[in-house]
Parts: C-alpha cells; structure tokens; sequence
C-alpha cells in the first residue's frame, strides 16, 4: 500500500492507495473489454439513461469529497469543489452527444450508397495528473462513455483517494466492467495500462516527460494517444492595454491558482515597455494580497504545492533567478508561520530583471513564481511567446479586440484568449490541446467524441464495371 500524505501538514497520512501491478492491470483491462461490446450496444436512450444515474452518483458525498481532495492535493476548498463538480458536468455534457454519436451520414448518388458512421474504438485507458484529478479525469472519461467505450482509469499516486471514491460512486451506476480504476505510480502501473495490447486508445494528462513515456509504450501496439501535456503559457500586455485593477487580478489569479501548479496557467508576461513600471508595480500589490495557507482554512487564498520534491524544484528556479542579477519580490503573507515549515507551502514571487533564456523563463515552473519580461515591438513579443517548446494556451491583452486578435494569430498555441486567461475559459463547447511538446489530440465536447471513436465507412458501388483494374 502506498500512503497519502497532506501537503499543508507532510507527516500527517490522509490514506492509503494501492499500487498495482501488471498482472491487476490486465484483470482490469479485460474486464472492461468483457463490458465493451454490451456497453456498445446499449440504444441511445439507454445509454443516455446511464449517463443521467452516472452524474448523479458523482455528485454523492461531495463535501466530503471536497474536503478529501484539499487533504490530499493541498488546494484550498472551492477548487475542490470546482473539480469535483466537473464529473456530474462532464457527465450531462456529454450525454447530449449521444444522439449525434450514433448518428449516420448517408448519401446515396449515382455511384452508389456511402454511409459514414462513428464505432467506438473499444477499451480506453486514462492516465490522470494529481492537480485537478477529478475534472481531468473524466475529460476523458465523459465522451468516452458517450462514445460507448469503456474505461479504465489510474489515478496519480499522490492525489488518488477523492477520484478514486468518485469513480466507484460512478461505476455502481454502470453496468459491470464499464468503468475500472488501477491505482499506482507511472513507471509500472502507468507503463502496464498504455502498452496492454487490449487498450486501444490512452488518454494522457501530464507533463511531457511522461506523455514520451506513454507514447513509447503504446507504440508496440500502435496504441492511438491523445496527451494534454506541460505548458509554458505566455501572456502579452500590448501597449493598447490598459493597465488596471481588473486587468493585473486576472493576471494573478491565472498564474497562482492552484499555487500555480496548472498546465494552463499564466507561466510569464511579456509587457509593452510603456506599461512595464506600472505593471509591475500593480501586479505586486495585488499578489501581495494572498495568504498562503492550509487549503481547509476559509483565510487561505492559495495552499501549499503537492510535494517536497515540487517545492524544491520552484525553490531552485527562484535561487537561480536572483544568482543571474534578477530582482526577486517575495509577497503574501503566511497564514500561520509557526506552521509553515510542517508544510510544502511557498509565498507567490515575481521575477524581474531575467533574460528570456534564463530557467524560469524557460521552464514549467508549475509553482508560484511568476517572471515578467518587457518588449518593445508586438513582432517582437510574438516572437517571445514562440521562444519555446511549449505551445498549450496563451493570452493576449488589449482594449481593442480586432487588434488583439490579429496578434493571436501569430502565436504558437493551441488555445490563444483575449483578455482572459482562466480555467473554464476554454468551456465544454471548445476544442483544446496543445501544439508542439504541449500535446496531440483535442478534449471538449465533440472533439473529444472524435479521439474516442473511429470513422467508418460503408461502402456500395452501383459503378463497379466503370472502376480502374485490368482488362478482361
């Protein structure tokens, strides 16, 4: 068994997991291939019938739950709740599709009769990260139940015991084998589920290190993968920006929700240099504000990050950050100091005074520390928002619209917004992936249905003497 521990308090154990090996995994994996044909077959409004009992057992216990997931992830209490809600969301969402999966396109013309139609691809093997474990998850796991898959699903070793509860809610509301769940690390767990020769599509969400890992393994199957990966997100304040209150607290709570630990976050601003001085200087008043916390106490404005591994790592780039001549602010306030050093907790910093290749520039730092960059041309700030190996999301900022999308377009990045930069920015309705190291594949709503499933085409010809082939 593998022990949970809290973030905010590093000796206490939340729970327990288990760590499965390869031999659980295949038990998993062929049951839920036992499930897959059954869990095909079901008729649209039986299938839909599911869907509706499945949402509702998501949403079972859910203040416990909540309270669970901030024990075990760190974040304060109404992220929780926000990822948790996004299983009985995800769920209804995509029980909307269900019609329009089943659906066929046929056209019948002198030719012949051509019928387009979408199967299911079959078992469909999950792999979620721990900081937002449960809206993650069934990002993957809604449409593929849609789409009449079945699933199996690991959960990441340091945050599973929340998902864990809501995918056995969800599982007694289905039928037998159609949702699975393998608890474990990366290396064998991970590894068994993405190169079962049985899993025929693995939905992936991580950081890019492990999403190559993921590739090699489905590779000996020629395993279809779709990965949401690591991001470097850049933010561009163009000098039609106005500079203002609502303007830098959208830019703080992007780059330090979660303490800063989402794919998607705002990882550094490149600002016109007109605006840099006040920038700054607004930016850091309002990220002063935050009080770094126990993610159960309603005073938290963010908790701790997940590890200490984690608070390492941020802690180097910061270190290197000030050793190459930057100028490094420390802000917030700690919520209880006597505490603080029994936790992974970090106050959020801005970074000054850094070239663009520095580390931090460079890096996913996936903590809160926050590097801002001035510019001079907007050529030239595209250019550094594309200096990367990343392309997840961006965002551009500007009072006027046509402009700041005009300069959207120039940048490498799956999802560019424009003048936002949230979670729930890029909503059910929307495509979103990453370019680059960022990722393959798109999640949301009717794209998400097209990773999950496999067109086919039925074919009759009425012209088959006038087709090329040999003479008689």
């Amino acid at each position: 068994m593998h022990a949970v521990h809290n973030p905010a308090r590093a000796r206490d154990i939340v729970g327990e997991s288990a760590l499965a090996d390869a031999a659980l995994v295949d038990r998993a994996v062929r049951a839920a291939a036992a499930a897959a044909p059954g869990w095909a077959a079901l008729t649209v409004t039986e299938r839909r019938d599911a869907l509706k009992a499945a949402a509702g057992a998501a949403l079972e216990d859910f203040e416990n739950r909540a309270r669970l997931l901030t024990n075990e992830q760190g974040k304060v209490l109404w992220e929780s709740m926000v990822d948790l809600a996004g299983a009985p969301y995800l769920l209804r969402e995509c029980r909307r599709l269900i019609e329009r999966v089943a659906a066929e396109e046929i056209v019948d013309d002198e030719r012949g009769r051509f019928v387009r139609r979408r199967r299911p691809v079959g078992v469909v093997a999950v792999i979620v990260p721990w900081n937002y474990p449960v809206l993650l998850a069934f990002n993957a796991i809604a449409p593929a139940l849609a789409a009449g898959d079945t699933v199996v699903v690991k959960p990441s070793e340091l945050a599973p015991l929340a998902l864990t509860a809501v995918l056995h809610a969800v599982s007694a509301a289905l039928p037998d084998g159609v949702i699975n769940v393998v608890p474990g690390d990366g290396a064998q767990t991970g590894h068994a589920l993405a190169a079962h020769p049985t899993v025929r599509r693995v939905m992936f969400t991580g950081g890019t290190a492990g999403g190559r890992e993921v590739m090699r393994a489905a590779a000996e199957s020629i395993t279809g993968v779709g990965l949401e990966l690591g991001g470097n997100d850049p933010a561009l304040v163009l000098e039609s920006a106005v500079v203002d209150d609502a303007l830098v607290t959208a830019l703080r709570n992007s780059a330090f929700t979660c303490s800063g630990q989402v794919c998607f976050a705002i990882k550094r601003i490149y600002v016109h240099r007109s605006h840099f001085g006040d920038l700054v200087e607004a930016l850091a008043a309002v990220t002063d504000q935050l009080t770094v916390g126990d993610g159960l106490d309603p005073a938290s404005s963010i908790g701790p990050l997940i590890s200490a591994a984690a608070l390492d790592r941020v802690q180097a780039l910061i270190r290197d950050s000030a050793e190459i001549g930057g100028t490094v602010t420390e802000l917030g306030r700690k919520l209880d100091p006597a505490g603080w050093e029994r936790g992974h907790f970090l106050l959020p910093h801005l970074v000054t005074g850094i070239p663009q290749q520095s580390r931090l520039v460079a890096a996913e730092q996936f903590g809160p520390v926050l590097p801002i960059l001035p510019f001079d041309t907007e050529n030239e700030a595209i250019a550094l928002a594309n200096d990367s190996e990343y392309g997840l999301a961006a965002s551009v900022w500007s009072r006027d619209d046509e402009h700041a999308f005009a300069v959207a377009r120039g940048i490498e990045a799956g999802t560019v917004f424009v003048n936002v930069h949230a979670a729930g920015a890029s909503d059910h309705t929307t495509p979103f992936g990453g370019v680059k190291q960022s990722g393959i594949g798109r999640i949301n709503g009717w794209a998400g249905i097209e990773e999950l499933t496999e067109t086919q085409m039925l074919i009759r010809r009425d012209d088959a003497a006038n087709l090329p082939g040999p003479p008689a």
